[in-house]
């Protein structure tokens, strides 16, 4: 079984995207900043190509956390990742 962590650690979420040679992206939207995205190389939408201070700048003023897995369920590295919310905990 495969498991997903989450993590606000830059250098952690920077490690995991360039050993998968993944790079920062954004997908650009009319207000400022964009959708951020980890760049494989597969062309699936508009992504820009950014620098990890600008995705980091991004990922910080909107509060997001890096869900993302390491290991498939078959023990390969694992590409799947995702952007959510910060848990807010008092």
């Amino acid at each position: 079984m495969s498991q997903s962590q989450t993590t606000t650690n830059h250098d952690e979420i920077r490690k995991w995207a360039e050993e998968r040679q993944g790079r920062p992206a954004v997908v650009r939207t009319k207000g400022e900043g964009g959708i951020l995205r980890i760049d494989f190389g597969e062309p699936e939408e508009a992504f820009d190509p950014i620098d990890w201070d600008e995705f980091f700048r991004i990922f910080d003023e909107n509060d997001l956390a890096f869900l993302y897995q390491a290991k498939t369920s078959d023990g390969k590295s694992s590409r799947f990742n995702k952007f959510v919310e910060r848990d807010r905990k008092t």
